[in-house]
């Protein structure tokens, strides 16, 4: 390992990825979702006509380049500056695209399709996102499953995330601000989570957004930003993005914070990012989203996501929303199999800071060497391995029963079987 030409690469990607910021750069003005709803509720929707200027990011995306060439990528480090270099140069060149088919066409490369098919499994996550919404239809509306209250402000929200994040990350400052200008309810760094001031939360969001947020995004990046020979891993390249929500959406499940209303808007997103692809315009999603049961300004928003890129048809897609459920599913894989093979520091690598399932297999040998530093925040679902193995190993086993002829009259038939059997 050249050590000297390690710490001059990885400088120098963390230097040239600042100005490449994807998320702040798509931001929609406020205003454009006021003004559609006025013409929807007059009955004349329109287009919504975006205007984004994107930073010109070209001599960033030079020096990423040159940094690729410059890797031995038969070292797993500087495989991974490689990787990471060319993450934000092929964000960089999507930025430079906006409102273009080449825009669709890196952010596919960057995040993928959910349409693309996993060869071992033979299933996608556009088949993935159906089977949920097919699972989930019957039970939206049912007398049974109380409706949340969603009652809690903003600011009281941000008040108490603020105190939770305060006692978890007890080395570190980690703000909660306010800001009007986004899309998602929460968005998190290393030192800051957002709040969108004009949304109202329930109970059950405190959770979801803390282990997703918080516990995932912000720990895994404070994580990175205390290795102190790989700063690379402190950053939040777009290379880690499915990973990254993968392990978010995975902390949501294993900690019972997801409910029905926010796994079918999961899931309706990747649905919708199909449809882009394929042809529909902005108005297509509003109203597959409306038709789904979600409100006019939550069906804006969610349409809004996934057409970040400058345009709003024509194929022009911001694929990321694909990314959560296709995250979750090789996330969820990838700890089954490192329980399986007895390798649960694999878990632990994860959050050593920005990484891949694949970074965190290829550079093992340097975490358990002590040239990588192991995590100073985990969550405690990640942390007791104990725990996390029985529900892996079970999640194995139940995968194997099949339901297709299995009905709930079945109990009562079981019972009967067994009072023979054992009569």
């Amino acid at each position: 390992m050249n050590e000297a030409k390690i710490q001059k690469l990885d400088s120098a990607i963390v230097s040239s990825s600042k100005k490449i910021k994807v998320l702040s750069a798509l931001t929609w003005p406020a205003e454009a979702e006021d003004k559609f709803l006025e013409g929807w509720k007059k009955g004349s929707p329109q287009l919504p006509e975006i205007k984004i200027q994107a930073p010109d990011v070209t001599k960033s995306v030079s020096v990423l380049e040159e940094i690729v060439q410059q890797c031995d990528q038969q070292d797993p480090v500087e495989k991974f500056l490689a990787d990471t270099a060319q993450s934000y140069a092929d964000a960089g060149h999507m930025l430079l695209n906006v409102g273009t088919p080449e825009f669709t066409a890196y952010s596919t490369k960057i995040y993928g399709r959910p349409d693309a098919v996993y060869k071992l499994q033979g299933i996608t996550a556009v088949d993935g996102a159906k089977f949920f919404l097919d699972v989930t239809d019957k039970l939206v509306g049912n007398a049974d499953i109380q409706p949340l209250e969603t009652d809690i402000s903003a600011v009281d929200f941000a008040g108490w995330l603020k105190a939770e994040v305060d006692e978890f990350f007890e080395h570190d400052a980690v703000e909660v601000v306010l800001d009007p200008n986004m899309s998602s309810k929460a968005l998190a760094g290393a030192t800051r989570i957002r709040i969108r001031g004009s949304a109202i939360f329930s109970e059950l969001d405190k959770d979801q957004l803390l282990y997703h947020e918080a516990y995932v995004h912000t720990a895994t990046q404070l994580n990175g930003k205390k290795q102190i020979n790989l700063k690379s891993l402190g950053l939040g390249a777009p290379r880690t993005t499915r990973t990254q929500e993968g392990i978010a959406v995975m902390a949501e499940l294993i900690t019972n914070s997801i409910d029905i209303t926010r796994l079918r808007r999961i899931a309706l997103r990747v649905i919708a990012v199909k449809m882009a692809l394929d042809g529909a315009d902005f108005i297509d999603l509003f109203k597959f989203f409306l038709d789904a049961g979600q409100s006019e300004i939550e069906s804006v928003r969610s349409a809004q996501r996934i057409f970040r890129g400058g345009a709003v048809k024509d194929k022009v897609v911001f694929t990321k929303d694909a990314v959560y459920l296709q995250g979750l599913f090789e996330v969820h894989t990838f700890l089954r199999v490192a329980i399986r093979d007895n390798r649960p520091d694999l878990v632990r690598n994860l959050f050593a800071g920005r990484l891949t399932m694949a970074d965190a297999v290829r550079l093992a040998p340097l975490f358990q060497n002590g040239w990588l530093l192991p995590p100073t925040y985990m969550p405690g679902w990640a942390t007791d391995l104990r725990r996390l193995a029985a529900t892996m190993a079970y999640s194995a086993f139940v995968a194997n029963i099949k339901l297709d002829n299995v009905t709930l009259e079945r109990a009562i038939d079981l019972e009967d079987e067994m009072r023979n059997l054992n009569g």
